[in-house]
């Protein structure tokens, strides 16, 4: 008798569920077909992103991709690493006793 309770909640529940799938699928496909509503309230305000300095909207390209090489690549990554703060120049071969430990490691 309790099978059969479970197979019946089960079954409503699944009825329920894609009886519900297919009326959001409907509705969804319904308002796709439609044109667009503007609501006079809503005013669309664009990302801060897509402003320039002086507040109007940007009409370039967002992001532009050009190819460089791999040489160029290392070569930028190489001097941003050497200006940075508390970073030896690449070529600097001499090395102390502190440079072999880490900050914090005690002797």
């Amino acid at each position: 008798m309790l099978q059969l309770l479970y197979i019946l909640a089960f079954s409503f529940l699944a009825f329920v569920a894609v009886s519900n799938l297919i009326r959001n699928l409907l509705t969804f496909g319904n308002e796709s077909r439609q044109p667009t509503r503007s609501v006079p309230s809503a005013k669309s305000i664009p990302h801060p992103e897509m402003l320039d300095e002086t507040g109007r909207v940007l009409q370039e390209p967002l992001l532009v991709m050009r190819s460089i090489g791999m040489d160029d690549v290392r070569d930028r990554l190489d001097a941003i690493y050497d200006s940075s703060p508390g970073s030896k120049p690449a070529n600097s071969s001499e090395m102390d006793d502190d440079d072999e430990l880490p900050p914090l490691a005690s002797r």
